[in-house]
């Protein structure tokens, strides 16, 4: 399969639809949150992200069809003293999967952080979720011990 990766440009609507499209696919399965995103949430996420100053999204495009995605949230890690990334979604629709498509999108992630200086790639990961812990093994993510718990408070 030839598929090629790029940062999404929001201001197209067809990209833009897209992305909604594969993380609303992503939020509806068992590794998201069982159920379709929210009309609220499918309606200010495209601006929200062009907007957010360190955000960068990728799509996975299969021939010219959009059909995955990295969004990107650029930090900086106070014990390294250098810069980081934390991959908060990555999505491959359904019929897209098992075909390279998110370790291509793992892999690009990967050579932008080096490219910027940054020390680590974070990532959340739910831990009944075991093709996506295979695939993040499969890219050198770890350890895979509980050394610490990631929470979160709803506002």
């Amino acid at each position: 399969m030839n598929f090629t990766i790029e940062v999404a440009d929001l201001e197209n609507p067809i990209q833009a639809k897209a992305l909604v499209e594969i993380l609303d696919s992503y939020a509806r399965g068992p590794a998201g949150q069982n159920e379709p995103l929210s009309a609220r949430v499918r309606s200010t996420l495209v601006r929200g992200l062009a907007e957010h100053p360190s955000a960068t999204v990728l799509l996975a495009f299969a021939e010219s069809e959009p059909v995955g995605t990295a969004v990107c949230l650029w930090g900086f890690s106070t014990f390294a003293g250098m810069p980081s990334v934390n991959i908060h979604d990555l999505a491959v629709l359904p019929a897209f999967q098992r075909r390279g498509i998110g370790k291509a999108l793992l892999a690009e992630v990967e050579r932008r952080a080096r490219e910027r200086g940054c020390c680590k790639i974070t990532l959340e990961v739910h831990d009944t979720n075991q093709g996506a812990k295979g695939l993040y093994r499969s890219a050198g993510f770890g350890p895979w011990d509980l050394p610490t718990l990631f929470v979160s408070k709803r506002l």
